[in-house]
């Protein structure tokens, strides 16, 4: 094995470590966070306009399967994929104390295995907060996407970038490190529960070439652009009414250039036409 491969193993077992432990604060943690939640609403505004009636969605990097069971509860079908022992175990608990059980499926795998489903024919491919950020190369996921999707399939990820404005505000105290981590194009060392391991930012270009000639841009959505990052929901908190304008002009420049390429995540909607 080389040098690369043991590295990049360590690197998951350490994001495996990592979520496993947040898994069991996560839930808790997404609730009493109103920047997460009105993002989250956002996210969900976005993919609905996609989605048909009774949809079947793959979702990659599920977490604790908060957003498959809102779509399940929506009448659709999710297969829900993680890489994390903690969070597959909170899915699984999800799945057996709720009436949707039927409709809602889980397995355990990196989104670089895709090739280890079984399943196919998915209408949708769905992954939400920067999970695929874990990853340098989005290719590695993309290649497996044709054999498992029908023609006419969505494909919608919420993807962090390199540039997100409220991060850049760091420069005014002087963190001129964490003003441009975005900005490092070998990665950044992320910190999550005293584990370490690498994140990439993809670019709207980097994200396109992954997809190739088969998949069409159809949308590409900012996220937080104007309006406070989830880190910052304290200072939301502590001022409503400027959190709610900043919220407003956000969603009146979401599709705009250049916010819709610059913001704390972007939402890129792809279609397959193979």
């Amino acid at each position: 094995m080389s040098f690369e491969n043991d590295s990049q193993d360590s690197f998951s077992e350490a994001i495996n470590r990592g979520f496993s432990k947040q898994s069991y604060v996560y839930d808790q943690s997404d609730r009493n966070n109103k920047v997460l939640q009105d993002m989250r609403h956002q996210v969900y505004a976005h993919v609905e306009k996609y989605l048909a009636p009774e949809s079947h969605i793959l979702e990659l990097n599920a977490g604790t399967g908060l957003d498959a069971l809102y779509f399940v509860s929506k009448g659709h079908r999710v297969h829900a994929t993680d890489l994390s022992d903690g969070m597959v175990n909170q899915i699984r608990v999800k799945i057996s104390s709720n009436e949707y059980s039927d409709r809602f499926t889980c397995q355990q795998l990196s989104f670089a295995n895709l090739d280890k489903i079984t399943t196919r024919n998915f209408d949708c491919v769905f992954s939400n907060f920067g999970g695929l950020n874990c990853i340098q190369d989005l290719s590695l996921v993309t290649r497996h996407l044709p054999s498992l999707i029908k023609p006419g399939a969505h494909v919608i990820w919420v993807i962090m970038p390199p540039v997100c404005p409220w991060e850049l505000l760091w420069v005014l105290k002087g963190k001129w490190r964490l003003a441009f981590r975005r900005l490092n194009k070998n990665g950044t060392l992320a910190h999550l529960e005293g584990e370490h391991f690498q994140t990439f930012y993809h670019s709207l270009s980097n994200i396109r070439s992954a997809f190739g000639s088969s998949f069409r841009l159809l949308r590409c959505e900012g996220l937080a652009a104007l309006s406070p990052s989830p880190h910052l929901h304290k200072f939301a908190a502590g001022n409503p009414r400027f959190y709610k304008l900043l919220r407003r002009v956000d969603a009146s420049v979401k599709d705009r250039f250049p916010f819709n390429r610059c913001a704390d995540h972007i939402i890129v909607t792809f279609k397959y036409r193979p």
